[in-house]
């Protein structure tokens, strides 16, 4: 746990093996972790010193969790997935006691049995009792009503093969998830209960919760960068106000390499930032990509290409450093990139930039910054900005 403004670790927790992402409770109060190991910990940031108040052995691997965020169910359940076994489970959400446990086997969107479907991505909405629940191997989205939980309500959703990660249009109605093999979005309409739209992509989308913001041309989209192609894809998210442009890409612009992880921009920003931390190239791995969003209605938009782990300076080592992750804090005029070693005995850091200036402001080194590579934002996690 870092602290935004002085930039320096405030407090650390233990938890599972490779904390994969963090959610935070509507209230803000309890942060939600989970590790690739299946361990779940519930930790209380309001205490004194920030506790572990409860822990939760959700299965062998995991990689989601979520909370409840209609209003008058705020906090009162929880919801972890599971890669193994294939289920998610419902929890309290102020003890992480067990409540009821939901097996995700069944048939792949082309009709074929699958045992063992991982649980991908999980999303809350605000305007329905209901989170998002995406099956990676079936391709089936599934929005669990959990207002009654002794009846509980399922509408699975054909959308198509690997479901992995998403996010919310800027209106959180529509849900966007990457179908990462078969090189498509999903648009989830979660007022309507249905699929809007498979939207073609290049190879291996792969947006995190991807960016939304204004194009100077093309209205309201959304952005996803891609682990086998040097491009981010915009897509049209406004239907009502812009049917021409909805759910089809409507530009590509050109990212320093391939092998992206995460875009990232801010309501407050002006930048549309991308990383490649898994490029072969050390060179492109330790770099990040940045666009400014008014000049994306040009014919031929030059982006500009900072070297954020020589900025790092943590000398020769002996792991590529690549730089993944943009975060931005609450106020929109900074952005937090962690340059990942991948070796827990070789100096990490985060690199604060400056948003508007585009230029490194602070690098945070501390021996017990060990790998960091996603970083979550408290307020922005809350209110899901991004």
């Amino acid at each position: 746990l870092i602290d935004g403004d002085k930039k320096t670790i405030w407090a650390i927790i233990k938890t599972g093996y490779a904390v994969h992402i963090s959610r935070m409770s509507t209230s803000g109060r309890y942060l939600h972790v989970i590790g690739r190991d299946g361990r779940y910990d519930l930790i209380d940031l309001w205490s004194e010193v920030p506790t572990t108040v409860a822990t939760l052995k959700a299965g062998f691997e995991a990689r989601s969790i979520e909370t409840t965020k209609f209003k008058g169910y705020e906090d009162k359940y929880a919801v972890v997935g599971s890669y193994w076994p294939p289920q998610y489970t419902i929890l309290d959400g102020l003890t992480l006691e067990p409540l009821k446990n939901v097996s995700t086997r069944g048939n792949t969107v082309d009709g074929n049995y699958h045992p063992e479907p991982r649980v991908a991505s999980i999303v809350a909405s605000e305007s329905k009792p209901e989170w998002v629940i995406n099956i990676k191997e079936t391709g089936m989205i599934r929005l669990v009503n959990y207002s009654d939980l002794a009846n509980l309500k399922e509408t699975t959703i054909n959308s198509a093969k690997f479901l992995h990660d998403g996010g919310w249009d800027s209106s959180k109605r529509y849900f966007l998830v990457a179908a990462n093999a078969s090189n498509k979005v999903a648009v989830v309409d979660t007022q309507e209960g249905k699929l809007a739209a498979l939207v073609d992509t290049a190879k291996i989308p792969h947006p995190g919760r991807g960016a939304n913001f204004k194009h100077p041309k093309f209205g309201p989209v959304w952005a996803t960068s891609h682990l086998g192609a040097d491009v981010i894809s915009i897509i049209g998210t406004d239907p009502a106000g812009n049917p021409q442009n909805a759910w089809k890409v409507v530009q590509e612009l050109r990212n320093h390499g391939a092998n992206s992880l995460f875009v990232k921009t801010h309501p407050k920003s002006e930048n549309l930032w991308a990383d490649a931390p898994l490029n072969p190239d050390p060179k492109l791995a330790g770099s990040v990509t940045v666009y400014r969003i008014a000049d994306l209605g040009n014919p031929d938009p030059k982006p500009e290409v900072l070297d954020l782990a020589a900025a790092a300076d943590l000398g020769k080592t002996k792991g590529v450093q690549r730089v993944v992750h943009g975060e931005y804090n609450e106020k929109g005029d900074e952005i937090w990139f962690s340059v990942w070693t991948g070796n827990k005995t070789e100096p990490s850091a985060i690199v604060v930039v400056d948003d508007k200036a585009r230029k490194v402001k602070t690098v945070i080194k501390d021996p017990r910054l060990v790998t960091p590579t996603g970083k979550f934002n408290v307020y922005n996690t809350m209110h899901d900005i991004y």
